[in-house]
């Protein structure tokens, strides 16, 4: 397969921009339900940490917690490539409608089964293992719905999505199982959200080609997985977007963990450092929200650049920053940086990788992705133990200057 250079955007009479994405009513239904499945994602969590918290003592809470946190983490490091290579198999809508109504299914459940601490591991493992499905196919559907052109901002919307979840999910996730009765009822608000979900995206249309039978039974599984890890020494652009995503995601989990120890520095209460995680979320959707609608003349690599750039000059920043108020809006800053990584990224994969490898691709990332983030939270840690907050920082600022400058340069160059 012949790897693809990245073109400058194209200039092009068709209309772009949100207006014309909105307009796609495909677009709307995958939207739609990307906001009931992420938010069910997050609250899910929740709603496992209520059940532990109502049946089991509350001396065990914490390291039964972990254990839930830990099973949720575990399918993505297992199945994330090998999920992707059955979503390049399978219809993409089949694969999010089916995935999320099995997890509405398991979920509704829940009550039917025994009140068992392994029970609860099987339903995570078994939830999280639907999502490493759902979660490449969701991204690899966006270029078959939506025009080249458009495709920025559709994956400018996503990752509003993505972040937007994550800070109104962890918000309203207890209040809203609280409303509905709790442990004893959660399930009939997380269930609804991922049938809901599954309901939307089954009026989704449909332009997808499937693989015909003969080319399936053709395929192999580990030629396949070979064929993914092939086709990113290849493409230099793709396996550059590649890089770029997996570091995005770490400082991300590094931002998170750092922000805990972060938060009593500058005057602010422990538990009030979800403050400083919602600035960032704050930055990341205007950034995403500015690319989408001003960035669609600009290559993609540019913009990778401009926010590495940023992220790491704020990170630097924030080694001498004491003011509280200085320190959140440093942190939004650091948050549009990011947002001109993770849509531009998501998009420059998709523009460049055939409709047969997205899945794979993806599928990878998500793993990779996955697997980086455990760094983090092993090195983060032990660092600001031994050297303290703020120099773990500052150096983390330096590190991603470093890799945004070096991934510029040595992606240029295909592998051979």
């Amino acid at each position: 397969m012949t790897p693809t250079t990245e073109q400058p955007p194209p200039r092009t009479t068709t209309a772009t921009g949100f207006r014309q994405v909105l307009r796609n009513r495909n677009f709307l239904f995958l939207w739609s339900g990307q906001w009931f499945s992420q938010l069910a994602d997050k609250i899910f969590l929740i709603y496992m940490i209520a059940l532990i918290s109502a049946h089991f003592p509350a001396d065990a809470i914490n390291s039964m917690s972990s254990g839930i946190i830990i099973t949720n983490s575990l399918p993505a490091i297992l199945f994330g490539s090998l999920a992707g290579v059955y979503v390049d198999r399978w219809l993409k809508k089949t694969v999010l409608t089916v995935s999320n109504l099995l997890r509405g299914l398991f979920v509704l459940a829940v009550p039917l089964l025994p009140s068992e601490y392994t029970v609860l591991l099987a339903v995570t493992f078994a939830v999280s293992t639907l999502t490493q499905f759902f979660a490449p196919a969701e991204t690899s559907t966006i270029p078959i719905i939506v025009e080249k052109p458009n495709l920025l901002s559709a994956n400018s919307l996503f990752t509003l999505t993505v972040t937007g979840s994550i800070v109104i999910g962890y918000a309203i996730g207890e209040p809203l199982l609280s409303l509905f009765g709790g442990a004893s009822n959660g399930h009939w608000v997380l269930g609804g959200f991922y049938l809901l979900a599954a309901l939307l995206i089954g009026f989704m249309g449909n332009r997808e080609k499937l693989q015909t039978g003969a080319a399936q039974r053709r395929s192999n599984l580990w030629k396949d997985l070979r064929e993914g890890f092939d086709y990113l020494k290849q493409d230099a652009d793709v396996r550059f977007a590649f890089i770029q995503l997996i570091v995005f995601y770490s400082i991300l989990t590094a931002l998170y963990l750092l922000a805990i120890g972060l938060a009593p520095a500058i005057g602010l209460k422990a538990e009030q450092f979800g403050y400083l995680l919602s600035a960032a979320g704050v930055g990341i959707g205007l950034g995403t929200l500015a690319i989408g609608k001003f960035a669609q003349g600009i290559s993609r690599r540019s913009l990778a650049l401009i926010g590495a750039v940023v992220m790491g000059l704020v990170l630097i920043a924030l080694f001498w920053a004491t003011s509280a108020y200085l320190v959140l809006f440093l942190v939004m800053i650091l948050g549009i940086g990011a947002g001109c990584i993770a849509a531009p990224m998501n998009t420059l994969i998709q523009e460049q990788t055939p409709e047969h490898m997205r899945g794979k691709v993806f599928g990878l990332q998500n793993n990779a992705t996955n697997i980086a983030q455990s760094l983090p939270l092993v090195l983060v840690e032990r660092a600001t133990a031994l050297f303290g907050l703020r120099p773990v920082i500052l150096a983390l600022g330096l590190v991603v200057l470093l890799a945004g400058l070096l991934t510029q340069r040595l992606s240029r160059t295909p592998s051979t």
